[in-house]
């Protein structure tokens, strides 16, 4: 198979405060679904997320807690690591920054950018937030709070290193006309550039003294390095960049990254500081940074003082890993945020994945191995109905690579899906179960379940990123391996004479009322 070149993808690093809801989970579900196609279609790809694990807000916790910081984040890093894996992603590398080569490559470009006049000592006043690790003006306050959280600020005063940006803006903005595709959706880029960008750039505070859980500055360690040139950095630091030239094997082979996949609210740090950090630096630019929703609770956001949050692991209890990612995947818009419900999830369950995938596969499994021992016979008797569905079976390849190419997930599956249901109106338009009583329509029968396996290998196989224990499954039952992208291109490809395996459920469908019953006495207790 062709290999189509490199492809990296980072995800924003997970902040190592708490236990990461359902909505930072959509995140690295959405990451793996789009490395997953990216491998499938033929692309070298390297995966990274990981743990954001330095500043005020872990040092206050750990304290309450009464453990050292560095105990702290390593229970919490576990723990994010173990909810990644829980939803079955395939990042290739879990990083964290309190890696000694992190912390290392980080003092040498905090040093770097001192060296050359971008970063200056000063003195900070200002109105700060301490969840979001924040400074603001007055006028960016929102009656008198945080404008990013609503929460109460406080006025600090402190010693400062800070970080000369309006030297680079102009720079930046070139890059951003002549790269529309540089941050997306487009509202997002508008966004940046109209109300930051354009208006002007403050400097921007890169250290602090207030608290000592985070990287020194090696030239003056009563300061320590402020998340924005920590956390960002290690999209360059943990695969290897060096500040002096004697860069690894990773970083030289897959930077500039692809796409950082990252959420809306911190689309500031990674399409303004970050890019400006790199143009410092005299390093190229990510190719796009996608500033994607968020996932709604009912109506409104997740937060613990609501008390709406809902964790990823508790989902995969209730409706099993594929059902999440499915739902996760599929209906989030592209630009507006999603909601999650129990009862929606129900539905999508019992109206997608039990209806049109599961029922579609079981049947034509079933209906093979009853009516032909399980065997594939030649597919020759053509009839009506056959070449629309496999024109369809052909053309939703192609289809669903150009809507992920545009990182428009939910449309790609959609795609799929429209085959599975063109899939099951074959079903009802051949009839095969009173093709099965005339021995004389045999030979037409045998070419309708095989049109009907074919189609199912081939949506299993474009399935196989977004669900990929359900497609594996459905592989089993097929009785053939998992096929590849330029298996795709041929209808045709299950031989006369091969043996499918024994049908079995792949979605069961849920007792809409029995299930939020089982989820009500749950969270009672």
């Amino acid at each position: 198979m062709e290999n189509k070149g490199k492809y990296y993808l980072s995800t924003a690093i997970a902040y190592t405060s708490g236990k990461p809801h359902i909505g930072n989970t959509y995140e690295i579900v959405l990451a793996d679904a789009i490395c997953r196609f990216k491998r499938l279609e033929g692309y070298d790809v390297y995966f990274q997320t990981g743990t954001d694990e330095h500043g005020q807000k872990i040092q206050e916790k750990a304290e309450a807690k009464g453990v050292t910081p560095q105990a702290f984040v390593d229970d919490v890093a576990g723990e994010i690591r173990r909810i990644w894996d829980v939803m079955n992603t395939s990042y290739d590398r879990f990083v964290r920054t309190t890696e000694p080569k992190h912390e290392k490559q980080v003092q040498k470009i905090f040093r770097k950018l001192y060296e050359q006049g971008d970063i200056y000592k000063g003195k900070y006043e200002g109105w700060y937030c301490v969840p979001d690790e924040s400074f603001f003006t007055e006028g960016q306050l929102v009656d008198g709070k945080c404008p990013d959280c609503g929460r109460e600020v406080i006025w600090a005063e402190e010693e400062a290193y800070f970080f000369r940006m309006s030297k680079y803006a102009d720079q930046l903005i070139e890059h951003i006309e002549k790269h529309p595709e540089f941050i997306q959706p487009e509202g997002r880029r508008n966004e940046m550039l109209n109300n930051f960008l354009r208006p002007g750039l403050q400097d921007l505070c890169v250290s602090r003294t207030s608290f000592t859980w985070g990287i020194p500055v090696d030239f003056d360690p009563k300061h320590v390095i402020y998340v924005w040139i920590d956390a960002l950095s290690n999209y360059i630091t943990l695969p290897g960049y060096d500040v002096d030239g004697d860069c690894e094997e990773v970083y030289k082979k897959y930077w500039p990254a692809d796409v950082h996949l990252i959420g809306k609210d911190i689309l500031r740090f990674h399409t303004i500081y970050w890019p400006i950090m790199l143009l410092a630096l005299g390093l190229e630019l990510p190719k796009q940074i996608f500033g994607h929703p968020w996932l709604l609770m009912g109506d409104g956001k997740m937060s613990k003082s609501k008390g709406n949050v809902v964790y990823a692991d508790d989902l995969v209890d209730l409706f099993g890993v594929d059902a999440v990612r499915y739902y996760l995947l599929h209906e989030m818009p592209f630009a507006s945020d999603g909601t999650l419900t129990h009862e929606l999830i129900i539905e999508r369950v019992n109206s997608d994945l039990a209806n049109i995938l599961g029922n579609l596969v079981n049947r034509s499994i079933s209906m093979c191995n009853k009516y032909s021992a399980g065997v594939l016979s030649d597919h020759a008797c053509a009839g009506e109905f056959d070449s629309e569905l496999i024109e369809l079976a052909l053309a939703t390849p192609a289809r669903a690579a150009a809507k992920m190419k545009e990182l428009r997930v939910a449309d790609a599956i959609d795609e799929i899906f429209t085959l599975l249901r063109r899939a099951n109106k074959y079903v009802d338009e051949t009839t095969p179960w009173i093709l099965g009583k005339d021995p004389e329509q045999k030979e037409r029968l045998d070419t309708v379940l095989y049109n009907l396996l074919e189609t199912i290998r081939i949506a299993a196989t474009l399935l196989k990123p977004f669900l990929p224990e359900t497609a594996e499954r459905i592989f089993q039952q097929l009785n053939i391996e998992p096929s590849t992208w330029d298996d795709l291109n041929t209808f045709g490809y299950l031989p006369a004479g091969h043996t499918v395996g024994k049908p079995e459920i792949l979605f069961a469908r849920i007792d809409k009322a029995k299930k939020l019953q089982e989820i009500q006495e749950k969270q009672a207790n």
